[in-house]
């Protein structure tokens, strides 16, 4: 039985269940409570995400450490004529360097395929990609429905955090906030210090809190080309429903939590 196999079982036996605090992080909730319809927690990555209005499993591997990802840089066209998605939309969230290694978030987002043979290209295109929609048994599963997963880079490793599909036309609204936490650097028992959390596309601040009692504030981000510098900040993604924020949390300290707030 695989770790995705175990991740869909455990994610069965919750359906229906109310959120509370997950095995290995305090769950963490902003804005309006939003019911989370499944959940799974790989026991080895300390990510703990709740509020999604769709199923949501987390990424996670057997020693924690993250594996390598296959580069999307020379991928195909992202669009074929009749404008069907047959590679992903790829988007920096955010970049930074500790303790002398460049650190990277990112996302691929899928569209939703309109019927079931746009569905069945599309899995095989995922495959080529070394990506797997969440909770997709069958090509029809998916129609409809976007796909996302997100990734943490540090230093050469490039580790899969978040994957999810989502009906095309989920929204957040106000203060909807979805969030979760895991180490910077890939490994168990490293410091809880990157936070990464999607947000409504109208949210212009997000205030992260850290243990320490301090805060970062986040504003959205103007649409501009991706550059090799991306600070933190509220970003949008391509063909995500959603917008994104990631925070770290300065050494010394871990994320807690964050928040949708107005502009002062």
């Amino acid at each position: 039985m695989t770790d995705r196999d175990i991740a869909l079982l455990l994610a069965d036996a919750a359906d229906g269940a109310e959120i509370g605090i997950a095995p290995t992080q305090a769950v963490i909730r902003g804005g309006r409570r939003r019911r989370a319809r499944r959940w799974a927690i790989a026991t080895a990555t300390a990510l703990a995400i709740v509020g999604s209005t769709a199923t949501l499993a987390l990424a996670g591997l057997p020693d924690g450490d993250g594996h390598q990802v296959a580069p999307a840089a020379t991928q195909r066209a992202t669009t074929t004529p009749d404008a069907f998605q047959d590679a992903p939309h790829r988007t920096t969230l955010a970049t930074g360097t500790d303790q002398g290694k460049k650190w990277k978030v990112f996302i691929d987002v899928w569209g939703a395929p309109r019927d079931e043979a746009e569905a069945q290209v599309q899995l095989t295109a995922m495959a080529e990609y070394e990506e797997s929609a969440p909770d997709v048994r069958k090509a029809s599963d998916l129609v409809g429905k976007v796909a996302y997963f997100v990734y943490r880079g540090y230093g050469d490793t490039t580790s899969p955090v978040l994957e999810n599909t989502v009906v095309a036309s989920d929204a957040m609204s106000d203060t909807d906030l979805t969030s979760g936490a895991l180490p910077l650097v890939p490994g168990a028992g490293n410091p809880v210090r990157l936070g990464i959390g999607s947000v409504a596309k109208t949210a212009e601040r997000v205030l992260c809190h850290m243990k320490d009692g301090d805060g970062i504030s986040l504003l959205k981000a103007p649409a501009s080309e991706e550059t090799d510098n991306v600070e933190p900040a509220i970003r949008s993604a391509e063909g995500s429903p959603y917008n994104w924020f990631v925070c770290v949390a300065p050494k010394g300290t871990e994320f807690e939590s964050a928040e949708v707030t107005a502009l002062s």
